[in-house]
């Protein structure tokens, strides 16, 4: 059977279908109807139809999306994507289809597909890092998606800081969870953003200043050097609780050498180690690998 993978974004719904090698079978793209659940549902639905009709065989069904399933309430929580929070999602999109749907948060996905068939493919255990207009995180080990007790496992964006300090980071900032300096509100686009916009006055998005920094901006260079030391005490910490044999760093942050330049290096003074040795590579699938991981997902949930 083949197996279909969707990655819903703030903007875009990306799909690929695979075979069981992972071979690409195609590739399908649309906008993102948000204006209420029932319009999203019905995208989503028509998207799925779609592929039904240009592809000659079945195929399981995995979705990734910003923000979780509830293993209380089997509803959506946290999503950006504001007229899903609340909804029995799966369900819905189940029934609709008549077939069983697999949902995950998109950083989880993520890190499934580079451990299944990407950078960390061949490693023992996998933690998975967005960095994007957030930061996220997924665990695989033994090629097995780890989400935790209640959910909620290797959500690296949502504890506080390493090592805080206003003098170094800026002021506190308040996170839209209602905590106060979680990680992602510095190790992240946005994040990037803001910081500079407290050094230089100036409101411009993350790459822009990257793009400031590569010129020899002063105070891009210097959020840049700011946002390395908040990376580094990030991943020292994740190493530090989870000891995983690879970090893989996705989104579009990683793509930019400059801000990952030297960061291996600050992490390891910083892990309980003799010998730190954690490879911190980026992602071979790129953009692709919510989408791939959500695929293998459901094609692992749907055999089940």
């Amino acid at each position: 059977m083949l197996q279909a993978g969707l990655d819903i974004g703030g903007t875009k719904i990306a799909a690929v279908v695979l075979d069981s090698t992972g071979r690409e079978c195609g590739r399908w793209r649309q906008p993102t109807q948000k204006n209420s659940y029932e319009q999203f549902l019905e995208s989503v639905s028509q998207l799925v139809n779609t592929l039904r009709q240009q592809l000659a065989e079945p195929f399981s069904l995995g979705i990734a999306l910003p923000g979780s399933v509830s293993p209380v309430s089997g509803r959506i929580r946290n999503a950006n994507i504001l007229v899903l929070n609340g909804q029995p999602l799966a369900q819905d999109l189940a029934a609709r289809l008549g077939q069983p749907v697999t949902l995950a948060n998109d950083a989880n996905c993520f890190a499934l597909s580079e451990a299944r068939d990407g950078a960390g493919a061949g490693y023992s255990s996998v933690f998975g890092m967005t960095l994007g207009t957030g930061c996220g995180g997924g665990l695989v080990i033994n090629n097995q998606l780890i989400i935790g007790g209640y959910g909620s496992a290797a959500e690296c964006g949502h504890i506080p800081l390493p090592g805080y300090l206003p003098e170094n980071d800026g002021p506190a900032v308040r996170c839209y969870c209602g905590q106060e300096n979680c990680a992602e509100s510095f190790v992240s686009g946005t994040g990037l953003a803001r910081g500079y916009h407290l050094l230089a006055g100036e409101e411009v998005c993350g790459e822009q200043v990257i793009s400031r920094a590569q010129a020899g901006d002063s105070a891009a260079l210097q959020q840049v050097a700011r946002f390395r030391s908040q990376l580094a005490r990030l991943l020292a910490t994740v190493i530090n609780v989870v000891d995983p044999a690879v970090i893989v760093l996705g989104g579009g942050l990683s793509q930019s050498p400059l801000l990952l330049e030297g960061v291996a290096q600050q992490v390891a003074p910083r892990v309980f180690t003799d010998h730190f040795q954690t490879p911190i590579v980026t992602a071979q699938h790129g953009a692709s690998s919510g989408m791939r991981g959500a695929a293998w997902l459901g094609a692992e949930q749907g055999s089940r």
